[in-house]
C-alpha cells in the first residue's frame, strides 16, 4: 500500500492537535501561570477590604448619608456622592532620603480594582489592563471562541488587522467598551466586566477625577494595594512566558511538518511527543535539516522548549548522556 503524501490540510490538523495538547499539558510554564492567577484571587478580597476601611475613614458613612439626603432635598446642585472602584491613595514618608526635599515626602499612586485596571507600576488605563483581563478570564474567552492569547502572541509587534480583530472580539465577549475610570454612573460595561467590577465599588464624596481627591492611607495599607498590582502584573508575565513557550513549539512543529513528505512522518513525530493520532483519523477528517527534522530529533527539541528550569544535577546528567552518545538528540 503506497504511503500517503503530506499536504497542507494534514499539516494543519497535526499542528492544531499539538497546540490543543500543549495548552492542557501540565508544564512548569502553565503551572506558574495558574499559580499567579490563584495569588491574585487571594489578594483581591484582602486588598479591597483594606481599601474599604481607608475610603470609609475619608468618607464616613454618616457624611455620605447626609450628602444623599441633601441631594434629595435640594436636587442636582448637591449631587456629590458617587460609587467608584478606582482611588488615588497616598502616604507620607517618615524620613526623606538623601537629595529629596519636602515635595518628595508624599508617595501616591492610582489603584483601579476593575477587571481592566492597570497593573504593576502603570497608572490609569493602558495595555496592562487588557493583558490582565484577557489572561485572567482566559477560559471564559476560550468558551466564546475568542483568542485570549492574542496580546501575548503579538507581543512586540505593531498593530495590525489580525490583532485588532481579536482584541475587539475579546472586549465584546467580556462586555468591555472603554468604560469610565471615574465612577459607576459613567460605566457602560456589561456582562463579565460589569459583574466583576460590581464587587469593588465604594461611596466617595466628590465626583471629580481620582487625582483631585487623593485619599490618605498608611504605608502598610499602601503596600497591600501595591502588592495586588504587582500580583496582577505577574499574571501577565507568567501568561506571556507560557504562550511564548507554546509559540516556539508551534514554530518548530510548522518547520518540521513542512519538511515532511509523508503523513506517516507527522504521525511518528506526534507519537514521539506522546500524543496519540492515527492516519485513518486524519484522512477521514479530511542537509542539517535532515538531522534536526527527523521525527525523533524534532520531538526531542520541542520537548526542550518547555519545563526549562533544570537543576544542576539534571544538566550534568544531560551532558554525560551527550558525551556517551557522541551526538545531540
Amino acid at each position: 500500500m503506497s504511503k500517503i503524501r503530506m499536504n497542507t490540510e494534514f499539516r494543519n490538523k497535526i499542528l492544531n492537535r499539538y497546540v490543543d495538547n500543549a495548552e492542557t499539558e501540565n508544564t512548569q510554564e502553565r503551572e506558574a501561570f495558574f499559580d499567579a492567577r490563584e495569588k491574585v484571587e487571594e489578594l483581591y478580597p484582602h486588598a479591597f477590604n483594606v481599601a474599604t476601611q481607608v475610603v470609609m475613614r475619608a468618607y464616613p458613612t454618616e457624611d455620605v448619608l447626609t450628602c444623599k439626603s441633601l441631594k434629595q432635598k435640594y436636587g442636582q446642585p448637591l449631587d456629590v456622592v458617587a460609587k467608584d472602584k478606582c482611588f488615588y491613595f497616598s502616604y507620607a514618608k517618615d524620613e526623606l532620603e538623601e537629595n529629596e526635599d519636602e515635595d518628595d515626602r508624599n508617595v501616591s499612586e492610582h489603584f483601579d480594582f476593575g477587571l481592566f485596571g492597570s497593573c504593576g507600576n502603570s497608572d490609569y488605563s493602558d495595555d496592562t489592563g487588557k493583558q490582565f483581563a484577557y489572561a485572567y478570564k482566559r477560559e471564559e474567552l476560550k468558551a466564546k471562541d475568542c483568542n485570549p492569547d492574542i496580546l501575548a502572541q503579538q507581543n512586540g509587534k505593531d498593530d495590525n488587522p489580525h490583532k485588532t480583530k481579536h482584541i475587539e472580539a475579546n472586549d465584546k465577549a467580556l462586555g468591555y467598551s472603554r468604560y469610565s475610570n471615574y465612577n459607576s454612573d459613567d460605566d457602560n460595561s456589561i456582562g463579565i466586566t460589569r459583574e466583576f467590577d460590581s464587587q469593588f465599588y465604594l461611596d466617595i464624596i466628590g465626583t471629580s477625577h481620582c487625582r483631585s481627591r487623593t485619599i490618605a492611607c498608611s504605608k502598610e495599607e499602601f503596600l497591600i494595594f501595591k502588592m495586588l498590582k504587582v500580583a496582577k502584573e505577574n499574571v501577565i508575565t507568567c501568561h506571556q512566558k507560557w504562550i511564548d513557550s507554546i509559540e516556539k513549539q508551534k514554530q518548530a512543529m510548522k518547520t518540521g511538518l513542512k519538511a515532511y513528505r509523508y503523513l506517516s512522518e507527522g504521525i511518528e513525530l506526534m507519537t514521539e511527543l506522546g500524543i496519540t493520532i492515527d492516519e485513518a483519523e486524519l484522512v477521514r477528517c479530511n542537509s542539517t535539516g535532515l538531522t534536526i527534522y527527523n521525527p525523533v530529533n524534532l520531538a526531542s527539541m520541542i520537548k526542550g522548549m518547555k519545563n526549562t528550569t533544570m537543576t544542576r544535577e539534571q544538566k550534568i546528567a544531560i551532558r554525560k548522556q551527550y558525551e556517551s552518545e557522541g551526538k545531540i538528540n
